[in-house]
């Protein structure tokens, strides 16, 4: 199923995003009559902010002042997705739920451009995920980094 999007772009720099997914896989086992359905549902909120015009004193300035003036995009997304696996036996037309998970996740993502090809990007990735089941522990996974990027060519 296609997502559904939507964003807002303010004049003070403000952008706000909602968006909602679905997605259902139906596997189908003729060894043993099981019907496998996967079930999920992501939403996520997000916030973004541009800071215009931020100005660094460098010798990566594509200019001979050595002054860069860039943009910083900060943006944050809190998604929560839902999956449920449920195993349906056709032969004896039973149900049963069988596994699943809500993973709850934040991301921050802080980016500055030094040069048209040059890019540093900050990340922060936090989920945490809870089990449908009781029979499945909660996982928590942090990471965060800095990406240097750069693009050949124009």
């Amino acid at each position: 199923m296609e997502p559904h999007e939507l964003l807002f772009g303010l004049k003070n720099s403000f952008n706000v995003r909602a968006e909602v997914k679905k997605d259902r896989t139906l596997n189908m086992s003729f060894v043993n009559n099981l019907l496998t359905e996967v079930n999920g549902n992501d939403y996520t909120v997000g916030l973004g902010y541009r800071i215009k015009d931020v100005t660094l004193n460098s010798a990566l300035a594509d200019n001979p002042t050595g002054v860069i003036k860039s943009d910083i995009n900060i943006k944050a997304d809190f998604t929560l997705r839902k999956s449920n696996t449920i195993v349906r036996y056709l032969d004896f037309n039973n149900n049963e739920l069988a596994g699943g998970q809500d993973l709850w996740s934040l991301r921050l993502t802080a980016d500055y451009s030094f040069s048209r090809n040059l890019t540093a990007i900050f990340f922060y990735d936090h989920q945490f995920t809870q089990a449908v089941i009781s029979t499945a522990f909660p996982i928590t996974n942090i990471r965060s980094g800095f990406t240097l990027r750069y693009n050949f060519g124009n």
